[in-house]
């Protein structure tokens, strides 16, 4: 905890547990976390997986695809 609240550049422990708290209680709320994975070759497909919810996770390969993902 001491580390988190160095980070966040908190003098007060408890507002740090405050955030640990809100944390955990949003967290175990998500989904499970699998996702569909899908590849574009081109900006137009890129564009299209936007348009139905993908989201963009990387940055380009060398083969010049960009992989996307979108929760089950």
């Amino acid at each position: 905890m001491l580390l988190v609240a160095d980070f966040l550049g908190h003098k007060d422990l408890e507002n740090t547990r405050l955030y640990i708290q809100l944390e955990k209680n949003l967290l175990r709320n998500l989904p499970n976390d699998q996702f569909i994975t899908r590849v574009a070759l081109n900006v137009e497909e890129a564009c299209r997986m936007i348009e139905v919810g993908f989201e963009y996770i990387t940055g380009e390969y060398t083969d010049g695809v960009k992989i996307f993902r979108k929760r089950k």
